[in-house]
């Protein structure tokens, strides 16, 4: 639909109004775009790395190239980064199922996981649970901060995994920052030795200066290629970063044991996979900008957000909270009209894989599903927030936010005057 003047009016006042954040975005893409170069700088990429192989990919030159690229970037000893990981909960199984053993027990230090990783835990299917792991969490303080001392108290001799969710998922509390991570991963290590400190930093990467990896304490991390670090481009994969041993451990849950590090076709995607890499810092920072000029708009249209349009940012996701079923798919309507691709669908809610509550997807996207390009999702459950995610340019998430006032306004969930 052709939006109208008042639409344009209220976001070109909050695109006046968010000028300042917008250049505090703009300072930390310079700063991750400096070191995604000098990665590649280092690692001497040229023409021949953009050529993978086919078969079983022994010695793939596209391969070597983006894992020793991924473990500059990340500070890391060893990388796994393959399309043939699916997702980014395909990344944590794999990291999960590799480093536990019979007995052992995970312990979240970040709460309640979302819930295509409860699955992995407990099922129902096979699930780590089947295995004789535990699982235990530790709540996030009121204001949605890790409680060391809670932490602390919690392990126990059986405790192998301290795990942390970096994105705020389907819930609405502050993504955490890399610091914030490190840190209270660096006192559990100090108490414990034994335990390995596993993030899962899905929507998180490119959004802060540096990497949980980087500042200490992290062993282990993973994430999805079509969020973040894919740059749009990568039209599938998942990557897991850390330390060698736990790497390999990983790895071998993913492919097969002894094979999973040696193995793995780039399949002619290694391409892909190291430009949008290389344009991972760009894209991240045009989402961000996304969100931020979103957090404003909503707020003074008397919605509550997170974060803040002036607030800290660790995730790539932004919440806004609008306070019924009809106004989520409302929202969701308005992003998938305004997409490049299947512009002319509804999305509705359905019962997906994973998933308690029936959820709405809207995405319009070049890769089915990827969180790089904008998409609007949201389970169908109280506080009927819509989580706006990614956002490749800022003009489309301009034309998607007017398009959905029109939306709300006609359905009478925005009460505003023209």
């Amino acid at each position: 639909m052709k939006n109208s003047n008042w639409t344009a009016s209220l976001v070109e006042a909050s695109r006046r109004a968010v000028k300042a954040a917008w250049e505090q975005v703009w300072e930390i893409r310079r700063h991750n775009q400096r070191r995604v170069l000098e990665a590649f700088r280092q690692a001497r990429i040229s023409e021949f790395d953009l050529n993978g192989t086919t078969g079983y990919g022994y010695h793939d030159p596209s391969r070597k190239a983006v894992e020793e690229i991924y473990c500059t970037v990340f500070g890391t000893e060893a990388a796994i980064v393959r399309p043939q990981i699916v997702s980014g909960t395909h990344a944590i199984a794999a990291s999960l199922f590799g480093v536990c053993r019979p007995g052992s027990e995970i312990l979240s230090a970040t709460g309640s996981p979302y819930d295509t990783l409860k699955r992995i835990i407990s099922g129902p299917g096979p699930s780590l649970a089947d295995w004789g792991i535990t699982y235990r969490e530790v709540d996030l303080s009121p204001a949605g901060r890790c409680v060391p001392e809670a932490i602390l108290a919690a392990i126990n001799k059986n405790t192998s995994v301290v795990m942390f969710q970096r994105s705020k998922g389907y819930t609405v509390r502050p993504a955490l920052s890399a610091r914030h991570i490190a840190e209270t991963a660096t006192l559990v290590k100090k108490a414990a030795p034994h335990v390995t400190t596993f993030v899962d930093n899905c929507y998180g990467e490119f959004v802060e200066e540096w990497e949980p990896t980087q500042i200490g304490g992290v062993d282990l991390l993973a994430g999805s290629l079509i969020k973040n670090p894919g740059g749009t481009l990568a039209i599938a994969g998942g990557y897991i970063t850390g330390r060698r041993h736990l790497v390999s451990l990983a790895a071998d849950a993913a492919i097969a044991p002894g094979l999973g590090l040696k193995v793995g076709p780039m399949l002619g995607l290694g391409r892909n996979l190291l430009q949008g890499f290389y344009f991972a810092p760009l894209f991240v920072a045009e989402a961000l900008c996304g969100g931020i000029l979103a957090a404003h708009l909503f707020a003074e249209l008397g919605f509550a957000v997170e974060p803040a349009w002036n607030g800290e940012r660790a995730d790539s996701v932004q919440a806004l909270l609008l306070g019924s079923p009809e106004a989520v798919l409302a929202f969701c309507k308005a992003v998938q009209n305004s997409s490049p691709i299947d512009s002319t669908a509804t999305p509705v809610p359905a019962n997906l894989p994973g998933y308690q509550d029936p959820v709405v997807m809207a995405a319009g996207t070049f890769v089915q599903g990827a969180s790089s390009e904008l998409s609007a999702d949201a389970p169908m459950r109280p506080p009927y927030a819509v989580f706006m995610q990614g956002g490749s340019s800022r003009e489309q998430i301009e034309v998607a936010l007017e398009t959905a006032l029109e939306y709300l306004q006609q359905g009478g969930y925005l009460q505003i005057s023209r």
